[in-house]
């Protein structure tokens, strides 16, 4: 018979894979959470298996030329997705995320969001895809792709199997992008309303991020990692501040949210190294309505529990898990995730753009060849532009590179003749507009350069909405998708239309 100090190094030992079949080395999380005995019920990740021995889909991409999907694979059984299959099926079209597959088994894929309490961006009232390139990472060096979830994009699952319900308990983590949010509600994944509409407080179990103040928040001016339990963002006890909830500023974040009968826990750290801090772990909020939860065991990612489209964020991975996971146990996932070793890679491809440098943009589109990417007051379109035009309009169809203003992996364009003023959507039309400093304008108009879609030159994809790119339609620019619920969307000439070739500028 063991003692108890040797019971609780089996157990330990246990959860890291070092006793059974599995080895520190191989243990996937879901491994980790099983051997917890919180096993897991749903798990996501576009990156890479979250279990050892997982080598099916991990999700579906379905690109514009034709409709046509393909399911994205692990390189090998427990490793990171094949990316490069991704690229060459993408290949000079645009490719959309459409399924997020359950590697737990139980079939809680994730798909496009229907509408509900509110409604999505695109004409049947459903939420827009995520595109599938606008989060590149790697893992251990390998390529992978992130879920980039832009305002109006959403995934559901609103009859998931296995999931908590009432005051059962359970566990979730997601490892996310710390420096991609907003104060829109909600950027979310967890347990949430089946029928997509809010159903009243403690219907809801979820992870929150963002920075959002109009219900719970922590110290310093966010981005926070909350609890949306419904009518209410929560850092901890109350729906106020929870001083030892911290803004978050780590490129990659993990995010763990644990909730059983009249108790909870917010537990977050750097997805790249260390360990996991703990911001809040006692009783339920004493609101009415908390205790006893009322979870109804949908699954969301990227909305609210009502289909709240309005929010931003990057999601890499994530699982939910029956049970009340133990510390040790989600101090091994985290290990896990570290030893993953998330990283950043380019944001672009196509002609290298030089900061500081004047260039301008030629139309490729057949029958538009000598027309340039120009303004006319703040209204950006195409204009005939030859070495003989006036130097007015050589100015206006000139554009300073810059440092992206919303991400410096990225570029900004700055008006020759308008110092000061940007290339920016709105409306998803492109303005040239005075920069007023806003984290909302500084994202508006920042652009990643692209191999030209036509194989011809360069596109310009918005940063922030990766689905959408410079493109002319009747002489006027809009950010636009191919295929989209707008006229200038039209899949018409879409890749010539979004191609650019770009030169020194004109002034």
């Amino acid at each position: 018979m063991l003692s108890k100090p040797s019971v609780e190094r089996a157990s330990a030992l246990a959860l890291l894979g070092l006793v059974g079949t599995a080895s520190l080395v191989s243990a996937g999380p879901c491994d980790i959470y099983s051997s917890g005995g919180t096993p897991c019920i749903a798990a996501h990740s576009t990156t890479r298996a979250l279990y050892s021995s997982y080598s099916s889909a991990l999700y579906q991409v379905q690109r514009g030329s034709d409709s046509t999907t393909k399911d994205i694979s692990p390189l090998s059984a427990g490793g990171v997705a094949n990316a490069a299959a991704q690229d060459t099926f993408c290949a000079n079209t645009t490719c959309v995320i459409t399924i997020i597959y359950d590697q737990s088994g139980k079939g809680n894929h994730l798909t496009q969001a229907p509408p509900g309490g509110f409604q999505g961006p695109e004409s049947d009232g459903y939420d827009n895809l995520a595109g599938a390139i606008g989060a590149p990472v790697t893992l251990n060096g390998q390529k992978a792709y992130g879920v980039f979830v832009s305002p109006g994009t959403g995934y559901r699952n609103n009859v998931a199997t296995g999931t908590a319900t009432g005051d059962a308990a359970e566990g979730m983590y997601a490892v996310l992008d710390g420096t991609h949010y907003n104060d829109g509600c909600c950027f979310d994944y967890g347990n949430a309303e089946t029928s997509s509409t809010d159903t009243g407080n403690g219907h809801m179990e979820a992870i929150y991020f963002g920075d959002n103040t109009a219900w719970g928040y922590g110290t310093g001016s966010g981005p926070w990692f909350m609890a949306d339990l419904e009518n209410g963002l929560f850092s901890g006890s109350s729906s106020t501040l929870n001083s030892a909830d911290p803004s978050i500023s780590y490129r990659f974040f993990t995010t763990a949210l644990k909730g059983g009968a009249n108790k909870w826990a917010l537990r977050g750290g750097n997805a790249a190294s260390g360990s996991l801090s703990t911001y809040y772990s006692g009783v339920r909020p004493t609101a009415s309505g908390y205790n006893p939860m009322s979870k109804e065991g949908a699954i969301i990612l990227g909305i609210g529990g009502d289909n709240s489209v309005s929010a931003q964020g990057t999601f890499y991975e994530g699982v939910m898990t029956s049970g009340y996971p133990s510390d040790a146990t989600e101090n091994s996932v985290q290990a896990n995730i570290v030893a993953a070793k998330y990283a950043t890679t380019s944001l672009t491809s196509g002609t290298a753009l030089t900061v500081g440098n004047s260039i301008s943009l030629r139309a490729t589109t057949t029958g538009y060849t000598t027309r340039y990417i120009a303004h006319t007051g703040s209204t950006v379109n195409t204009q005939v532009v030859t070495s003989s035009s006036t130097t007015a309009l050589k100015q206006q169809a000139s554009w300073t590179v810059r440092t992206g203003l919303g991400n410096s992996a990225c570029f900004s364009f700055e008006s020759v003749d308008t110092p000061g003023s940007y290339i920016r959507h709105s409306g998803f039309a492109l303005l040239v507009n005075a920069s007023d400093g806003t984290k909302l304008f500084n994202e508006d108009a920042t652009f990643c350069p692209q191999s030209g879609l036509s194989g011809t030159g360069s596109s310009l994809r918005s940063w922030s909405y990766p689905t959408r790119w410079f493109r002319h339609y009747e002489n006027v620019l809009y950010i636009a998708s191919n295929g989209g619920v707008h006229t200038f969307d039209s899949a018409t000439s879409f890749n010539a239309d979004v191609s650019w070739v770009i030169s020194t500028g004109f002034a």
